[in-house]
């Protein structure tokens, strides 16, 4: 199913959006497929691998898992790997038997395939850069702060997927006037704020409070959050290269969290994005 024109309000978007498959990537549903045949190459860690580059496959595990979640269950599964090994190899083979496949999904939208794929390739450097950010303030919960700045943008992802004719009239606004404001795109366009609507959609399926709450810009006072946020400006901002205007405020914010200068940031950060 594809959207083709906008839902009124945020209720309808979550309520279409919740009932749609998550599809991922061709690379993993053969990865998985093979696991199946090979009880030697299967284990939550292996598929953890998987979805460390695949932020959809991320996405459906924790739904998945939140879905099979036990009620006397007293914390949340809060990665990908914990999720499989909560659930078991059984029931997670049992969900991706036949899963809905992002190429096949986008066969006749080579753009849409384009663009979703560069959401992705920003999302997995986002990734990087936080990762690299919490091993070096040795943060406990680093592999969260790595999924949440991967999943920061799931929303546009499951957008380029199922309502790609409303992702590129956002994408052509945007690059037609550079001073528009993202929320107000989305608002013109979809009738709905992209933040919102992935809160919503977090709370729906269930997702680890940890990792709604490491993605809320709100709690900026906190220090995981801004560790996602400044990842995830800066995987934004130098998606194109590294002479964007804002960089300099990037490592200017990512040297006081990190208690480091600005020159000392812009080396870490090449050497992390290398």
């Amino acid at each position: 199913m594809m959207i083709t024109t906008p839902f009124p309000d945020l209720a309808a978007w979550t309520q279409a959006l919740r009932a749609l498959e998550i599809p991922i990537f061709r690379d993993s549903a053969r990865a998985i497929a093979e696991m199946m045949v090979d009880d030697d190459r299967a284990s939550g860690v292996a598929i953890g691998r998987l979805a460390e580059s695949d932020p959809l496959l991320t996405l459906r595990i924790l739904a998945l898992a939140a879905r099979h979640r036990s009620s006397r269950a007293e914390t949340d599964t809060e990665t990908a790997v914990t999720g499989v090994v909560m659930m078991g190899l059984s029931r997670f083979f049992a969900d991706f038997e036949h899963p809905v496949i992002v190429e096949e999904l986008l066969a006749d939208d080579p753009t849409a395939l384009a663009g979703l794929q560069e959401v992705v390739n920003r999302a997995n450097r986002a990734a990087c850069f936080a990762l690299g950010f919490a091993v070096h303030r040795t943060d406990t919960d680093a592999e969260v702060i790595q999924e949440a700045a991967m999943l920061h943008d799931f929303t546009e992802m499951l957008l380029w997927c199922r309502a790609p004719q409303l992702a590129r009239q956002m994408q052509q606004r945007q690059r037609a006037d550079s001073t528009l404001r993202s929320a107000q795109v989305q608002l013109d366009v979809l009738n709905v704020e992209l933040h919102e609507l992935q809160r919503a959609l977090m709370l729906a399926w269930g997702l680890p409070a940890l990792l709604s709450q490491i993605t809320d810009h709100s709690q900026m006072k906190l220090t995981r959050v801004r560790n996602v946020v400044l990842a995830v400006d800066l995987a934004r901002h130098t998606q194109h290269g590294w002479d964007n205007a804002a960089i300099p405020d990037d490592l200017h914010a990512i040297g006081e969290m990190l208690n480091m200068t600005p020159e000392s940031v812009h080396r870490k950060v090449l050497e992390l994005d290398s």
